[in-house]
């Protein structure tokens, strides 16, 4: 391993190899660490929605303008990790009438396409929809394969001179002189520590922010929670279908491969490593997205996995439900924030928004370490995007497929 660097990401999710090749494009040395397999986090956990941003329009604008551009952004440059199938919004006769206008209204206001449909058209592709569905809107939501979509940005780091070390854990930050100048990791397959050293250390932890935060002698305050896919025999859905309502539970449901995903609860816990995966937590997704779509209630469930998200918990943060807690991301300055120079953390987030939230984490460290390039990842393609080929042997190299990927047959090929 790398015994020194210039710059130190903690974390194999899709944020840390977003990061580490956003580095790299500009000519920083990275090496990337990680306790598990990539995509082991929140990233290989999720639901599996690129979003268009207009789940979010109404509550959070900001975090749907995001979305919309980062989801316009990776339709261009990883199309090979994109199915671009489309979304619909739909109201059912229980739901309110006024969200449903204001739901559409402020897509528009932040740049969202939406096209007004009618519930006639839509059931004519998809007689599955709830007989009380009244109205509905299409939108450019997509279905987002995260593991192959780390793999290509761990790739692209490495082909550009970065190493990136699976199932290698920080046991310690190293501090030194109140300045952060590296870290301890210990190979989780060998009985070995070694020390890495670097200019600048990130963290890109998600959820496990502050437990690494305290070996740096920094508060980071998460407030992490837990929430539930369940994968059920659906082999007829071809579009993500949307409850529209405020966010909650089991009103989100996209296709996977023949399958359908249901999503999710939130539900706030103490610790990401050690949590309960409760049975209500399932037949409520099933009981929910039944009213949506009611042949689902009947559906063979296939599995069932769980996810945590990386939510903040700041001193501006008071809230009772982490559902309604911005879905921006918060980059922590430890210089400025700390006295502790050398460490930079980000939480909060999705994975839509991945790339967005690189670009500022690489922006501050180069500023930090006073390198000028500008960011290029929006506009450079991803390994595979014209070869589909090209990721064959890394994806298997750094399998087995998360939990959110295990259906997909067809990821991993020669």
């Amino acid at each position: 391993m790398v015994g020194k660097t210039d710059v130190l990401i903690l974390g194999g999710g899709i944020t840390g190899t977003g990061i580490a090749r956003d580095l790299e494009l500009r000519g920083l040395d990275t090496v990337v660490v990680e306790r598990g397999r990539l995509a082991d986090g929140a990233t290989g956990n999720m639901h599996g929605l690129l979003h268009s941003g207009a789940r979010y329009a109404v509550a959070d604008p900001e975090s749907a303008k995001d979305c919309i551009e980062e989801n316009r952004i990776l339709r261009d440059i990883a199309s090979h990790c994109v199915d671009a199938i489309g979304g619909y919004f739909v109201q059912l006769s229980d739901d309110d009438e006024s969200y449903f206008e204001r739901s559409r209204r402020d897509c528009l206001d932040c740049d969202i396409d939406v096209e007004p449909v009618s519930v006639g058209e839509v059931r004519d592709d998809h007689p599955y929809l709830a007989p009380e569905t009244e109205r509905a809107f299409r939108v450019p939501d997509a279905v987002v394969h995260p593991f192959p979509l780390t793999v290509a940005n761990a790739v692209d780091a490495r082909e550009h001179g970065g190493t990136i070390e699976t199932r290698v854990e920080v046991v310690d930050v190293l501090v030194e002189d109140d300045s952060v100048v590296g870290a301890e990791v210990r190979h989780r397959e060998e009985p070995k520590t070694e020390t890495i050293r670097a200019e600048h250390v990130v963290n890109a932890t998600g959820a496990w922010a502050e437990s690494v935060g305290a070996m740096a002698r920094v508060e980071i305050p998460m407030r992490p929670a837990k929430g539930v896919m369940v994968v059920v025999d659906f082999p007829s859905l071809t579009t993500v279908l949307n409850r529209c309502r405020p966010a909650a539970d089991g009103d989100i449901v996209l296709p996977h491969e023949n399958t359908a995903i249901i999503g999710t609860t939130s539900v706030e816990i103490d610790d990401p490593d050690d949590y309960p995966k409760a049975q209500w937590e399932e037949d409520l997704m099933v009981e929910e997205a039944g009213e949506m779509i009611p042949d689902i209630a009947t559906a063979r469930i296939v599995r069932s996995y769980w996810g945590v998200r990386p939510l903040f918990g700041g001193t501006d943060v008071d809230l009772e439900d982490g559902r309604t807690q911005t879905r921006d991301f918060t980059l922590l300055d430890h210089d400025e924030r700390d006295d502790r120079p050398g460490m930079t953390t980000i939480v909060g987030g999705k994975l839509t928004t991945y790339r967005k939230m690189a670009e500022a984490v690489a922006n501050h460290v180069c500023s930090e370490l006073g390198v000028t390039e500008p960011c290029r990842t929006a506009t450079e393609p991803l390994p595979g995007r014209d070869n589909p080929g090209e990721l064959g042997g890394a994806l298997s190299e750094f399998g087995p497929l998360p939990p959110a990927e295990e259906l997909d047959s067809d990821v991993i090929r020669d």
